[in-house]
């Protein structure tokens, strides 16, 4: 499966270039018994709808030529989303100072659900600023991290 994403990434990466947007995130995932591949776009000023309908017709036959995966699936392009995932090293230094939600896996003194202004990321770890308090959490404790308005 993290063959087909590191292929079709590298596939639709020019494409979305070219189109005038930058390739956010790209995943290949089975929800309710269908597979999904996904593909989220961004690009300064944000998104639009004819954004992702030109990304999906110039990606579409690429992908149909190469036939890469073989079941059947859903093809989607949609923008990256104000309240983004943030999974890249490019991400998170890109958002560091803008309010953040972290989701552990397990909880961490009585929560699993943090919020804060990223102020560090480094080797997966990343740091919450809660005015004078700081909390960092390592990549094995992180299940997410998003973009949260304020």
């Amino acid at each position: 499966m993290s063959k087909i994403v590191g292929i079709v990434t590298e596939l639709a990466r020019p494409i979305v270039e070219q189109m005038g947007c930058e390739l956010w995130d790209l995943e290949y995932v089975s929800e309710g018994g269908q597979w999904y591949l996904r593909v989220y776009i961004d690009k300064d000023g944000g998104i639009s709808i004819d954004d992702c309908e030109k990304v999906s017709r110039a990606l579409d036959p690429v992908l149909d030529e190469k036939d890469l995966i073989q079941t059947s699936y859903i093809f989607e392009v949609s923008s990256a989303g104000l309240e983004r995932t943030l999974k890249q090293p490019a991400h998170f230094l890109r958002f560091l100072g803008e309010n953040v939600e972290v989701k552990l896996y397990k909880p961490f003194e009585g929560s699993k659900l943090y919020s804060g202004i990223l102020s560090a990321y480094e080797d997966g770890a990343v740091t919450l600023e809660f005015g004078e308090k700081q909390i960092t959490f390592t990549k094995e404790q992180i299940a997410s991290v998003r973009l949260r308005l304020a």
